[in-house]
């Protein structure tokens, strides 16, 4: 809104004694200059309304009063800190935060906008689930089948849509298989082959964040990480020379991306805030679902899917956790007649727990292999 907005009141100005005064609007033809606006805006915005909507979570009631899977496994260091009555859905200011940013200060564009209506419709998949546990009183909330159902769907309408775009540029999105330290694609005109690979980015990442979403500034902290590597990431995809020089895909309009993952940040680091141990709000599927299924969105419209996987290694780490363990449970029980567990807790996080970690330095440890994973993403930018 504000480029375009500054965009006319330059066009207005032209060849009048006004032009000159304006000038200065120039500055915000520059992607740099907005994402850092988007980036503040959200922040600022997540400061001032956090308290807010904290108050209103709690006035509704929208808080977990059930009893969670840490305190029925009898984890010692839930025990001494019950957070039963903490409101959740704070995923609501996140989302919220986001979408104003980014319409702000974006240049609008199908890559934009297809984010962020997949970001809605992966926040209202997961405001239902928080809303069935509420009503419930329990963890079951929505089904595994419905959510994987709706993600599934999503992630089919945004291949499908790329796929078939009658621009090159975006059907190459999924015809082409990119993958990191390959300058050129590994498969060419590979339609199935890159619609399953997009699928599976966007619905692995939307449930790897929810299953790292456990304890206090965990999911935030690490999605805030990732998304500084999608907004560096984005910014060379969207610039032809950049792009040609590091042999990255380049995707116009991709650009506008960047301002998309400031705000991303900016909510971030604004949730963090209110969600750092101990928290006083919670994101809930609401937030978790919508943040990593966007991350995946984000990582197919710029042609890295694969480097998602490392740059959210951690993401990738706590998913594969509770697969291996619910796996090898599974095989176990039916091959000596009772079920043997690989981890003391799945997911990965509650293993650490149990060993006697305090939460924060759980929480810092992953923080700290999280920005290993981020550097090792960026270094495949060079080893090409």
């Amino acid at each position: 809104m504000i480029y375009h907005l500054s965009q006319y009141l330059l066009e207005l100005a032209s060849g009048t004694e006004w032009a000159e005064r304006l000038s200065a609007l120039r500055v915000f033809r520059y992607i740099t200059v907005r994402s850092a606006g988007a980036a503040v805006t959200a922040l600022v915005l997540s400061w001032w309304l956090g308290p807010k909507i904290i108050a209103w979570l709690k006035e509704l009631k929208f808080g977990q009063n059930y009893v969670d899977r840490a305190h029925q496994q009898g984890d010692l260091k839930a025990r001494l800190l019950d957070k039963r009555g903490t409101p959740t859905m704070g995923g609501l200011m996140i989302v919220l935060v986001i979408d104003l940013s980014a319409l702000l200060w974006a240049q609008w564009n199908e890559l934009v906008l297809l984010a962020l209506l997949s970001m809605i419709v992966l926040a209202a998949l997961g405001f239902y689930d928080d809303y069935a546990k509420i009503t419930k009183q329990n963890a079951g909330g929505a089904t595994s089948r419905v959510k994987l159902t709706v993600q599934t769907v999503l992630a089919l309408f945004v291949g499908i849509y790329l796929w078939q775009s009658p621009k090159p540029e975006l059907s190459r999105l999924v015809t082409d298989v990119m993958v990191p330290l390959l300058k050129d694609p590994l498969f060419q005109g590979a339609g199935i082959l890159g619609l399953l690979i997009t699928v599976l980015a966007i619905v692995g990442s939307s449930n790897a964040v929810n299953l790292t979403d456990g304890l206090d500034g965990l999911a935030i902290g690490l999605t805030v990480i990732v998304a500084i590597v999608f907004l560096i990431m984005t910014y060379l995809a969207g610039n032809a020379i950049y792009s040609r020089y590091l042999l990255v895909p380049h995707v116009p309009g991709a650009g506008e991306l960047t301002v998309f993952c400031a705000a991303m940040i900016g909510a971030g680091l604004g949730f963090l805030w209110y969600n750092c141990h101990p928290a006083r709000v919670f994101m809930g599927d609401t937030g978790s679902l919508a943040l990593g299924g966007t991350l995946g969105i984000i990582a197919v419209l710029i042609h890295q899917p694969f480097v998602l996987v490392i740059a959210g290694g951690v993401f990738v780490a706590e998913a594969g956790s509770v697969i291996l363990q619910t796996g090898w449970f599974k095989y176990t029980r039916r091959k000596y007649g009772q079920g043997r567990r690989l981890f003391l807790m799945a997911p990965l996080h509650h293993h650490f727990e149990k060993l006697n970690w305090y939460e924060s330095q759980v929480v810092t440890r992953f923080y700290i292999l999280g920005v290993l994973c981020a550097v090792l993403a960026l270094a495949t930018l060079k080893l090409r």
